[in-house]
């Protein structure tokens, strides 16, 4: 009769240890396959063994993992090299199978232990980080958590493996200069979704921000500004004697260390250099580079270059270009690309070509006798002719050009790249013609634009909601899916002053340019990945990493009729509820519910909106000045 007791004690210890009902696995982004296993969860020891192949590369990945587990879990690792598994260890394995694919990777959890297998190390980091996204969110965090029940990990099968070779994130590091340090944090968490390449965009008018031996003007110069705290665009220029004292620059040893830290997160860092225009810095660091006379400075976020819409194209009211028509500009150029090339290993540098102000060039002596001798039709030409001459520097050091779409104005360099960033429009034309591409459209993929509504947002001209860039879709129909590299998304950090923002501005909205890179199109779900995304923002809250709350904000279109200003509300996601006053007061829960058109009363001065959901407030405060809602409207 003891031994039955016995018996029964041990299977009710054990139903409690390992749930047989598999908990849901919120995986951003989502994989290829994955399957619920019948067997009980893995309850992580705390001395686990871990087995891995003789590889430095796993070991360095292992090691890193075990390093999280245990800041986070407080529990201590043996790991040994060995090629079987042992009875719950966690089990990494180098197998040539070649059903996976490059940077796949195989996972199995159950009750009996762990196993990550892959070809290559990439495909046991991604493994990795799979993994680290089963455990619960305090597995993120950088002390010790307690978790009640102990750490359990669900039963899965997952295989993956990337759709697009190419998965980027751009940094502007020129606009508002981010540390050694800080560059290194922004790798680590992209990784973590699964990004492999780190585009840095290293120099523009308000700024150049790498060393360059051969021209230390540069960086004398070029690195600093006057300090300015404000709207960009706005900003005022230097006062006469300012000194310039806001800025810094990367040195070779700071490159060097920021390419080893990524490349052993198995990420490529491509460097821009953006010529011929946005080159202000340069041009306030060495005069001669320009064929218009005059004072130059860096700017500190002043107006010198004017949109004025209507379909007119821009202009500056100082020229920030580097003349085509100087034959030493491209001596300088071949200085600068020269170190770029031996600081940067991967394989591509990026020559920027964008928004060239043209109006200077128009009337140039210089560009003009350029034109004559060269045969050149007009400034598209001109361009081009000054982006193949880059394109041969560039091949010279070993390295294949990319640039902006601009790039194919006037006839595209031989075997120059697209980054197609004006819609797909540029990357289709130059994928027909047989170049490769990269998609950073800025309709799905600038994530400096403003996520929600205006009147709750740090101000840009445009906006770019977390849906919207959900359905970011890299391959267009009818383009050979083989020039298509990938794709990614650009920070521009004209109003992002620090990395603070430049997290609030990345996340959710990188959550969906990875999944867009990396899974299935076919697994695409809209409603699945909100789900997914606000699990994960669990994750970036244990982490320390901030994130915009923009997808519980209300959704506002206005309209009018006659003189009556009409409101629609939406949400981007489902189970929300939008309370609203017009009374000055502040609403919540128990305010009246939107349910259909709202008409703006007339001596109304504000409207004042927030969501709840399960009657908790989820949404932010959100205030619109009637004068607003006219302005929107288009009403005088």
């Amino acid at each position: 009769m003891k031994k039955i007791v016995f018996v029964i004690t041990l299977v009710s210890f054990a139903a409690c240890s390992f749930s047989q009902t598999t908990a849901k696995v919120y995986l951003i982004p989502e994989p290829f396959s994955m399957v619920y296993g019948n067997d009980p969860t893995f309850f992580l020891p705390q001395k686990a063994v871990i087995i891995i192949p003789k590889n430095e590369e796993v070991k360095k990945i292992v090691g890193d993992f075990v390093k999280q587990i245990k800041k986070a879990t407080g529990y201590f690792f043996t790991t040994k090299e060995g090629t079987i598994a042992s009875p719950r260890s966690i089990f990494f394995s180098l197998v040539n199978d070649k059903t996976i694919p490059k940077e796949g990777y195989r996972l199995k959890t159950s009750a009996t232990g762990i196993s990550v297998t892959a070809n290559e190390p990439a495909g046991i980091f991604y493994g990795v980080q799979t993994l680290l996204q089963l455990f619960p969110k305090e597995i993120a965090s950088d002390q010790r958590q307690t978790i009640q029940g102990g750490w359990n990990i669900p039963s899965v099968t997952i295989e993956d493996h990337p759709r697009f070779g190419w998965r980027g994130l751009m940094l502007d590091v020129s606009r508002h200069f981010f540390t050694v340090a800080e560059v290194k944090d922004y790798i680590d968490q992209m990784v973590k979704y699964k990004f492999n390449l780190l585009h840095l965009h290293l120099v523009d008018d308000q700024g150049w921000r790498i060393e360059i031996k051969s021209l230390p003007k540069l960086t004398e110069v070029g690195a600093w500004r006057v300090e300015r705290t404000g709207t960009f665009g706005r900003l005022s220029k230097p006062d006469p004697g300012e000194k310039a004292t806001y800025g810094g620059f990367y040195t070779h040893e700071d490159i060097k260390e920021l390419v080893k830290y990524a490349a052993d997160r198995f990420v490529n860092i491509l460097p821009e250099i953006d010529v011929p225009g946005h080159s202000l810095a340069a041009v306030a660091s060495y005069p001669e580079l320009s064929c218009t006379p005059g004072e130059y400075y860096v700017s500190p976020g002043d107006q010198f270059m004017i949109w004025p819409g209507g379909g007119q194209h821009f202009y500056g009211t100082l020229d920030n270009t580097i003349c085509p028509a100087i034959e030493k500009n491209y001596e300088f150029l071949d200085k600068v690309f020269t170190e770029v090339a031996q600081l940067f290993p991967f394989g591509y540098i990026h020559m920027g070509g964008d928004e060239t102000a043209r109006n200077f060039w128009e009337k140039s002596e210089q560009i003009k006798a350029l034109m004559k001798k060269e045969n050149l039709k007009d400034l598209d030409e001109v361009q081009s002719y000054f982006v193949k001459r880059v394109e041969k520097i560039i091949n010279s050091k070993g390295k294949k050009m990319i640039g902006w779409d601009e790039i194919l104005q006037g006839g595209l360099a031989p075997n120059a790249a697209v980054m197609s960033w004006r819609g797909m429009k540029g990357g289709i034309e130059a994928a027909k013609m047989g170049h490769e591409v990269v998609m950073s459209p800025t309709d799905f993929a600038y994530i400096d634009y403003m996520q929600g509504d205006a009147s709750i947002e740090p101000p840009v001209y445009a906006s770019l909601r977390l849906k919207k860039a959900y359905q970011f879709e890299p391959l267009p129909e009818g383009v050979d899916a083989k020039l298509i590299k990938g794709g990614q998304a650009n920070l521009w950090t004209e109003q992002v002053y620090n990395v603070r923002h430049a997290q609030y501005m990345t996340w959710p909205r990188a959550f969906a340019i990875a999944e867009a890179l990396w899974s299935p199109k076919e697994k695409r779900n809209w409603s699945d990945f909100a789900k997914r995304v606000e699990h994960h923002f669990g994750r970036l809250e244990t982490a320390n990493v901030k994130y915009s709350p923009a997808i519980y904000d209300p959704i506002i279109t206005v309209s009018k009729k006659d003189t009556t200003i009409l409101v629609k509300l939406d949400t981007e996601i489902e189970g929300l509820s939008i309370h609203y006053s017009f009374d000055n007061s502040f609403p919540d829960n128990y305010y009246p519910v939107y349910k259909e058109q709202l008409t703006v009363p007339r001596d109304a001065a504000t409207i004042k909106l927030i969501t709840y959901r399960n009657n908790k407030s989820i949404g932010r405060m959100m205030v619109l000045t009637i004068a607003e809602l006219k302005k929107r409207a288009g009403i005088k």
